[in-house]
């Protein structure tokens, strides 16, 4: 008892010995732990700086207009840029730019527009002509108008050197010699004929009027058999003698002749006299 009652102070500093030695190696392994975690925390860090250098440089160097510096944090970039002046001027420019195009397409389209009308008028216009031209050649002129060589048109009149004034009658009579001598012949055999009487009228060498022309002896057949009297002109006969009267030649002013070689009983022109051309069935000469 007196052994125990004199050792009782030895367990309480064992007690706080042990203590002692289990709370330094908790400290050590703390601190070992926290600088492996710090270590770690500063090379990520030194990573991302590295990553992210540049950007953070520029961004630390960007200026707003009143010379503010921008904030390194994310949120206060953008709230920056979303109200800077550049970000300002830059939707302005966009917004000019897309009025610009919008007046060029306008303009484009205003044009086309006008080109069109322009072609619209043009073509109406050459309608216009080509029924006036028509109407010409379905028109029997008046009066005719010549040199001593040719017939002229209508517009040709002031080089006439003499006119011959052309009555009904004789605008009837020879629309009936161009039925009764080409009725089965060809549209352009037609104003072949028509172009042979004016041509004779024209000539020093045949009479001065269409009638004459016509009724000289031996020259149409058809005066000769009696068929001229009953001839009714077609519609072809008719524009015919309207188009040779309006200028529209087929064959040469010079050309004087024709005739239907498997039908003719006197070849005499045929062998004395230069061909021209033949159309359908007629052989022209001068």
């Amino acid at each position: 008892m007196d052994i125990i009652s004199k050792n009782r102070w030895v367990a309480p500093m064992l007690s706080v010995l042990l203590v002692c030695i289990v709370g330094v190696n908790v400290v050590q392994a703390t601190g070992k732990w926290n600088e492996a975690s710090d270590s770690r925390q500063m090379t990520e860090l030194a990573s991302s700086v590295q990553n992210n250098g540049s950007t953070s440089s520029e961004g630390d160097r960007r200026m707003m207009v009143d010379g503010t510096s921008l904030s390194a944090e994310p949120s206060v970039h953008s709230a920056n840029w979303t109200v800077s002046l550049p970000a300002k001027d830059w939707l302005t420019a966009a917004q000019e730019e897309q009025e610009l195009n919008k007046a060029k397409a306008k303009q484009k389209a205003k044009a086309a527009a006008a080109a069109k009308a322009k072609n619209e008028a043009a073509l109406k216009l050459a309608k216009i002509e080509k029924a006036k031209a028509a109407a010409a050649l379905t028109t029997p002129p008046q009066k005719l108008y010549f040199t001593r060589t040719k017939l002229l048109t209508q517009e040709e009149s002031k080089l006439a050197t003499w006119s011959y004034s052309v009555s009904d009658k004789e605008l009837l009579l020879l629309q009936k010699i161009v039925m009764a001598e080409a009725e089965g012949e060809p549209y352009e055999g037609k104003v072949a004929v028509a172009n042979v009487v004016l041509n004779r009228l024209r000539s020093a060498n045949f009479p001065d009027s269409i009638y004459k022309v016509i009724y000289q002896k031996s020259q149409f057949s058809p005066v000769a058999n009696g068929r001229l009297k009953r001839m009714v002109p077609n519609e072809d006969s008719v524009k015919a003698v309207n188009a040779a009267l309006n200028g529209q030649k087929e064959v040469a002013d010079d050309t004087y002749y024709f005739l239907s070689l498997t039908l003719a009983d006197d070849l005499t022109v045929a062998h004395s006299k230069k061909k021209v051309k033949t159309i359908g069935h007629h052989t022209f000469y001068k």
